[in-house]
Parts: structure tokens; sequence; C-alpha cells
């Protein structure tokens, strides 16, 4: 914390200042990191699926309020690195903690405090200038006594650390409990200043990202274990379809599924290609309610051979 600010007294001096800035959360894969960016949003910006490292680019949602504009940067989780990729990742999550306002640890009430939450913390603690909140997710899963034992145990955590939490907060994006009071928390800790996006932005992420972001999404849904991310998605283009009354546009999206290996193509294209198609349906109509007009989604499955740890692929990814 800095000086005290001394306030000049308004005309209206009930009105506080408007405040906006940058808030990231953390925490071990399934912390419920998504999910909660999702609740405070209010819509599906950030991609929930049940493995880690699904979240491989900045998505930011934007939470809009008379008072505030809080903006939610979505880092990749920070893991001990074994690839090219995994290294350039944590590069990418340290920048990124120590050029945010606020950085939210999300931690499950209903899973022990592990060596994963330590790493994390640990790197938290190097982090001196930037206030952390310990968000304790999962709350509806817990009873009482639990969720205590689990609060003290966070707040202990940051003690052995050496550096004091700004807020502890238990949330159940579930049940939208609490979500208003965990805006509420953050909000203070935001510097002051106008909006930094307009009103109706929910993210800032380019479109084809997004779209790249559900096709993963879908395409990994049922074969998480046999391709834990051994998957890359690359919208080519995305072009309206001509000679179409202006009442009733389609917009044509031509993409590339990339695997590592030739033996992986069939995992994803199933039996007589009835997977990529599901695939392309289910994503489909996330792309239609994302873009709000009717696409026609051209799905193309690709090789490149060991993507993870080639540089020179990695760029092509957007890596």
């Amino acid at each position: 914390m800095g000086a005290m600010s001394v306030r000049t007294p308004s005309s209206k001096p009930s009105e506080a200042p408007h405040r906006a800035g940058f808030a990231c959360f953390v925490g071990r894969p399934n912390a419920g990191k998504s999910t909660l960016t999702n609740a405070l949003v209010g819509q599906k910006v950030a991609i929930t699926a049940n493995q880690p490292q699904t979240t491989r680019h900045t998505v930011r949602g934007i939470v809009h309020r008379p008072d505030a504009q809080l903006i939610l940067v979505d880092t990749p989780g920070l893991h001990k690195p074994r690839t090219l990729l995994g290294e350039r990742l944590n590069d990418v999550v340290r920048t990124t903690w120590a050029e945010v306002d606020v950085i939210g640890f999300c931690l499950p009430a209903n899973e022990k405090l592990g060596p994963g939450d330590r790493f994390i913390a640990k790197e938290l603690a190097s982090i001196k200038k930037t206030p952390k909140i310990a968000i304790v997710t999962k709350t509806d899963l817990v009873d009482s006594k639990a969720l205590a034992e689990q609060l003290i145990a966070i707040d202990q955590l940051g003690k052995e650390l050496g550096f004091e939490w700004a807020e502890i907060v238990p949330v159940s994006a579930v049940g939208d409990k609490q979500l208003g009071l965990l805006a509420d928390l953050i909000v203070p800790l935001l510097p002051e200043g106008p909006a930094l996006y307009p009103e109706g932005d929910l993210t800032d992420e380019p479109e084809q990202v997004m779209i790249a972001e559900l096709i993963r999404e879908a395409a990994l849904e049922g074969v998480r274990d046999e391709l834990p991310h051994s998957i890359a998605v690359v919208v080519e283009e995305m072009l309206p379809r001509e000679d179409r009354p202006a009442d009733k546009p389609l917009l044509d999206i031509h993409a590339f599924v990339y695997i590592e290996r030739p033996s992986q193509k069939g995992i994803i294209i199933g039996p007589k290609g009835k997977r990529l198609k599901e695939v392309g349906i289910k994503s489909r109509k996330h792309i239609e309610a994302l873009l709000g007009t009717p696409v026609f989604l051209d799905l193309h499955v690709k090789v490149a051979k060991d993507w993870q740890r080639d540089p020179r692929q990695l760029r092509k990814l957007g890596f």
C-alpha cells in the first residue's frame, strides 16, 4: 500500500471515484478460475474444461459496474515446465502477474492445500507490490467446519511465505453466492480512472482466437484422456458468403485442428468421420451464439509433428 491519499471534498462527497483496472485469477488446474470469470462477467467467455491448461490464450472478461470496470485477464496455469511450450507459458504467467492490479488465487474448498498450491503461492510471494486475494471456490461442496479449516490454512500459508492476503473470500460460482461481494472487494484495489473499454465489450479477445478455443473445447470433449493437450486449432479464414440476402447472412469459417501424430487422427475423426462431425455441430452452435450469426464451419484435421516442442510450429499456432 502506498501513502494515504488526501481526498479533496468534491461537490458530491458520497460519490466514490470511478476505478478501472486488471485482475487475474490463478490457481491449480480445476481450481475454478474460468468458471469464476464466466460467472462474474455473466457470459461464457473463458473456456471451461475439466482438463488443465486449456485456457492457453489471454481471454479477458470485462465486468462493467457503475462505479468501476474490472478487466479479467486469464493467465494459463503455472506449472513445472516439461517442454518448450511449458517454459514459454510460465514466462507469460509471471509477466502478467507483475502487470495486473490484483491477483485472485483460487483454492477449492473441497481439496486440502497441496504442493501445487504452495508452488504457486511461493511465486506469488515474490511479486511484492500486487495485492493478492485468496478466493475459496466450490464452497457449495463442503460444510462450514471444513470451510473454516480451509480459511485458517490459507491464512497460515500467507504468513509462512511472509505476505498478507488483502482478503480471503469464500465463493460459489454455482449459486452466485458472494460473487457481488468478491467484485466489491476487488474494486477498491483498482486504480482510479475512467473505463478502459466500451460498455458493450465482454472480452477483447480477437474473435478468431475465441472461435478456435470453442472448436478446441469441443474437439477435446470425450477424448481428454487420450489427447490431453495435443490439440491446437487455427482459424484460417472467416468470410461472409457472397450472394446472400442482407437478412440471411452466412459466415464461412475454415479451421484446422492440428494434432501431433498421425495415430491421433483416427481418435479425432472417429469411425466414418462421426466424431469430427459432432465436434463441428457442437462448436458451430457456440460460435453462432458468440457471433450472433449463422455459420458454415469447415473443419480439417492436420498433423503438425510434435508441435509442442517446435518453436517454429508454436509461433505459427499463435504461442
